[in-house]
């Protein structure tokens, strides 16, 4: 063996006094935890990296550990702080020593953990998600949509097996009003690296159909912050904020708010809470349509009402004005039947001076022809009688005729015979196509009037 040549155990323990002459005790490092492992004696081992921030290459590794009575510490203290567990993907920021066994390498041993920069860090990437979405325009566009005024088709998207989604389902479906809904799950992955995928891939089933329902929602229960991150996601955001449909996020707990809350249309604490806005929506627009019908009942209750006191107004001046007709009727009928019976006595006294006159003429013509007509002029007082009697019973039968006309034309009489009088518009209705369906009429009988409506 050459004097310069080392062993093994000798080259690392060189290199292992060394590093731990040539650094200090502790270092605060910043890294991505790649790969976590707990075992059963309670230590934990851990894969840290560093990407670079254009590439996303990784450009260092290293390994790290927890020994278990400092992991005893820093899991709860860590996940209270953050409110999720130390896991992959995650951006930390440790205080670590470094370490170098003869074994077993080259690794750092956690110390501490500073839980307010993965707060940081976490916000951070959601916020330039956020403001990646803004500066592409889309980040409001799903909440500019209208929702229907009745939701009633909705487009599920959930794990099939999630307690969330049968709250979901059993809160609408068991309505106290009794209102139906039409529920279509479209199954998707909650949780972890396949989120995205499947999340976005249940939206373009969903899009397939877009006509057939009314609102989208998306529900997961409650879980940790870890659990929640898979919707900081940029890709499911994106795909939500330009969906034609609007989407109802129901995600997590009330004090977790993702990406996908902020570019959904509405965003609700928890599955039910989806569920009792969808019926919040429906029982507003119930009661908005039983408030229209009142208004339309009272409305109708009050134009009936008004007309009902212009017909009564209306009748109230038709009947005296009826009365008065009548009476004025009744008078011209009463003059004309004076007037004939002047006339008629006239025309008697007429004939008989006529009479007269033609008797005297006969009386002349007799006496001048008596001396030839003797027993001929015996006969002509008989003849005389009888043809007056005729003519005077020929004139009293026109005068009989005279008054049965004039009773037949007086409209009382024709009245109490059962016939009666049909008024449209204060106008006798004269031909029944001059009615239509809805006319109000009046019909006047001898002793009253009948409303009616045509049918």
């Amino acid at each position: 063996m050459s004097e310069t040549s080392l062993s093994l155990f000798e080259l690392n323990s060189k290199i292992k006094s060394t590093i731990h002459e040539s650094f200090a005790d502790t270092y605060w490092v910043v890294a991505e935890i790649s790969e976590i492992r707990e075992v059963r004696n309670g230590h934990c081992y851990l894969e840290l990296i560093e990407k670079d921030e254009k590439t996303e290459q990784i450009i260092a590794k290293s390994r790290a550990n927890i020994w278990a009575y400092t992991y005893r510490m820093l899991k709860p203290y860590f996940m209270q702080a953050t409110g999720q567990q130390l896991t992959s993907g995650v951006k930390v920021l440790l205080r670590v020593s470094i370490d170098f066994q003869e074994v077993y390498g080259f690794s750092l041993n956690i110390r501490d953990i500073d839980p307010n920069y993965t707060l940081g860090d976490m916000a951070q990437k959601k916020q330039a998600i956020l403001n990646k979405l803004s500066e592409e325009g889309v980040i409001d566009m799903n909440k500019e949509l209208e929702v229907p005024l009745v939701p009633q088709k909705i487009a599920v998207i959930s794990s099939p097996t999630a307690a969330g989604y049968e709250d979901f389902c059993n809160q609408l479906n068991n309505n106290p009003q009794g209102y139906k809904f039409y529920i279509k799950l479209f199954p998707a992955i909650m949780q972890g690296d396949q989120t995205e995928a499947s999340v976005t891939a249940a939206l373009d089933r969903v899009y397939e159909y877009e006509d057939l329902f009314d609102v989208v929602v998306i529900i997961r229960g409650g879980g940790s912050t870890s659990d929640l991150m898979c919707f900081d996601n940029y890709w499911i955001a994106y795909n939500i904020a330009q969906f034609p449909i609007p989407v109802f996020s129901g995600i997590g707990h009330e004090r977790d708010e993702t990406v996908v809350d902020f570019v959904a249309h509405t965003r609700l604490k928890t599955p039910t809470a989806v569920a009792e806005h969808i019926l919040e929506l429906v029982t507003d627009f119930d009661n908005r349509l039983e408030f229209l019908k009142d208004n339309v009942v009272s409305n109708t209750r009050d134009i009936l009402s008004s007309y009902k006191a212009m017909f009564e107004r209306s009748s109230m001046r038709f009947k005296p004005l009826v009365s008065h007709s009548l009476t004025k009727q009744k008078s011209m009928l009463t003059n004309m039947a004076h007037q004939l019976e002047n006339h008629s006595s006239s025309y008697i006294n007429d004939r008989i001076n006529y009479l007269n006159i033609i008797s005297e003429r006969v009386k002349t013509s007799s006496l001048n022809r008596i001396h030839n007509e003797k027993l001929t002029v015996d006969q002509y007082p008989q003849k005389l009688a009888s043809g007056a009697k005729y003519f005077f019973s020929d004139k009293k039968a026109q005068l009989q005729l005279f008054e049965k006309t004039n009773n037949l034309l007086n409209p009382i009489n024709i009245l109490k015979k059962g016939y009666s009088i049909t008024y449209l518009n204060n106008k006798a209705v004269k031909n029944s196509t001059a009615l239509k369906k809805g006319d109000k009429i009046t019909t006047q009988l001898f002793d009253g009037k009948i409303d009616s409506t045509v049918e």
